[in-house]
This record gives structure tokens, sequence and C-alpha cells, in this order.
């Protein structure tokens, strides 16, 4: 019971606490509250990176492995990437999206698959069943990245990680041949729809609003005449669709992707280079290690003060009746309808407003 093994002991044990926090916050639907919960999961998970940096040593000798110090960043990455999902802020899609990106680099989850069954039963049973959980892991985690990737519009990234998607499944079907890989068979599928679909997300001009292009001139005149006397401000949306054999990629449908942006500020040229700087710096450094120097709060750091911020979204897949209702702003049109001066304005998946 030396030095390292505490650390670990202390590791497994704030893991475990931190996992707590972060299947509450998980389970919370991506409306109305749920801060209080990000915000304490987030705090777990922070200090678990600062352990495992500072005591890198003691813990990987002790037996710590790579694909648990994975386990702890994507965690980050996808608290990052629901808090993006909540609140419109571009700088926590860049966080989930550095994350993601020194995990991948760095492959903590790239544990080596069995090469053949007399490898597997060599190995044991009970390693061959880890190897198979942490392929799990692995697939699910380039799901993840996928989509922040693409909604980041990382052409090249989507690409690469298509085609790693793509041979990892491939590889899991040889090296566990008893277990059945259908359900992925069918993400490459839904994902294969969903690009051709999306085909203008390579080499063409954001969806999110930039105000240098899309800001018409002749237009001027009558906005400043209507604001002089009422300012109307899209400050919330609701985003969900309902129908048959949607184009959706995990539960992100086409027509979601496409307005998740299309209520975005494009951000200016000096907020891109920012994000440009954070990302290599983030990924770039320490590649070998089993632990990378990935700054927690690299994505707290930049911000766009040229611009307004992005209206709020709600985002239900498949949601009921009630589930709509509990939104705001429906919510506060039913609890108070005659005090609250605002519009709602719907949208189908046609092209028209309602």
């Amino acid at each position: 019971d030396g030095e390292p093994s505490g650390a670990y002991r202390e590791f497994k044990a704030l893991v475990e606490a931190a996992d707590r926090k972060f299947a509450r916050a998980r389970d919370l639907p991506l409306y109305g509250g749920g801060d209080h919960h990000s915000r304490k999961a987030f705090k777990a998970y922070t200090r678990l990176w600062r352990l495992q940096q500072d005591r890198r040593r003691d813990l990987v000798a002790a037996g710590l492995r790579r694909w648990e110090i994975g386990e702890v960043a994507s965690r980050i990455g996808q608290l990052y990437y629901a808090r993006y999902l909540r609140t419109a802020e571009p700088r926590s899609l860049v966080g989930a999206y550095v994350f993601y990106e020194a995990i991948y680099s760095r492959g903590y989850f790239a544990a080596p698959a069995p090469a053949n069954a007399n490898a597997s039963a060599a190995a044991g049973g009970g390693a061959k069943h880890q190897g198979l959980l942490i392929r799990y892991k692995e697939l699910r985690f380039i799901a993840r990245f996928l989509v922040v990737a693409m909604l980041m519009r990382r052409a090249e990234a989507v690409d690469h990680l298509v085609a790693r998607l793509r041979s990892l499944v491939q590889e899991s079907k040889s090296a566990y041949p008893k277990t059945n890989f259908k359900e992925w068979k069918q993400v490459l599928q839904e994902l294969d729809r969903f690009l051709k679909a999306d085909g203008a997300y390579k080499g063409s001009r954001s969806l999110r609003y930039d105000n240098l292009f899309d800001s018409y001139a002749s237009n001027l005149a009558s906005i400043a005449r209507f604001h002089s006397k009422r300012v109307l401000k899209l400050k919330e949306a609701v985003l969900t669709s309902y129908h048959r054999n949607e184009v959706k990629f995990t539960e992100l449908t086409l027509d979601t992707f496409r307005m998740l942006q299309s209520l975005e500020w494009e951000p200016t040229g000096s907020y891109q280079i920012a994000v440009k700087e954070l990302t290599e710096n983030g990924t770039m450094s320490d590649q070998s290690g089993p632990s990378g120097l990935i700054d927690i709060h690299l994505s707290t750091e930049i911000s766009d003060g040229n611009l307004p911020s992005n209206p709020q979204r709600a985002i239900i897949y498949h949601p009921t009746v009630s589930h709509l209702m509990a939104v705001s702003p429906f919510s506060k049109l039913l609890c108070s309808p005659l005090k609250l001066k605002f519009c709602i304005v719907a949208y189908d998946i046609r092209g028209k407003f309602l």
C-alpha cells in the first residue's frame, strides 16, 4: 500500500463519485433546468483530470490504463457538448472538440484486439471481455466525435473519422466473431445517408448567419425604422421533428443539425484564429504519454465579443405533447399568457412558417 496504490485508490473513488454526478446530468432533458447537476459533474471530472495530471507517474505505476484516462476526457467532452446544446455557446462546442481530438490523436481507446481465436483463449475470457468493452467505448466515442466535427464543419476530420469508424466495425467483427455488431452496421448506414443528404458540408459557406455576407444594405433603413418602435429579439428556439424515415445520425436529425447552425452567428475572423490556436495547442503536445496536458479551461478563455449571444435552443427528439408543453417558451405562454410580450414562430420541415 505505497504512495502509487494510494493515488490509484483515490482516483477510483473520485471516478465513482464523478460517474454518479454524470449520470444525473446525462439523464436530464436538454431543456429547462439542469445547470446545477452539470456544474457538479464538470467540477468532479475537473478534479479527476487534474489528479491524473499531477500524479500521473504514481497512477501509471499502480496500474492506471490509457482507456481510463480516455473515459475521463470523454466525459468532459460530453459535458461540454451538452452545455453547447443547452446554451448555444460556441466555446462549449470548441471545448468538446478539443478533448475529443486529443483522445483520438493519443489513441486512449485504441486497445489491441485479439488477433485470432487462439490468442483470445490465451489471453483469457476476462481479458477478452474487457477488450470488447473498450471496443464499444471507442465506437461510441468516434460517433460522438463525428457529430461535433460536423457541427464544427471540419470536413477533413469528418472524412477521416468516417473511414475509421467503418474500418473499426470491420475489425470488431473479425476480432469478436461471436458478438453481433448489427447495430453498428445500421449506424454506418445512417451516417452514409446523413452525409449524402448533407453533401453541402464540403467546401460550402456556413449555414450560420454571417454579419458580413448576410446583411443587405438595402434593408438597414427599414430595420432601423422598425426597431425605433419595437425591438424583437430571438432568444429561444424549440427544435424538434417527428416523422417517418427521418435522415438522422444518432439522435441528431438532419433538420435539427441544419437549424442548429442557422440559429447561430458565424464567428468573426479573430475568434476563428483563437479557435485554431486553441485546438492546435490542446492536441499537439505530449502525444505519446498516457495523459496529455489538455487545459481544462481552454474553451472558456475565448469568446467573440463582436457578436451578440446565440439564442438558446431546446432540442427534443420525438417528443410527446406534454414534453413539448414543458419547454420554454411554451410553458411561459401557458403560465402567464397575458403578461408576456413575445411571439412564437413555428417552422416545419417542408419549409413553411405556421
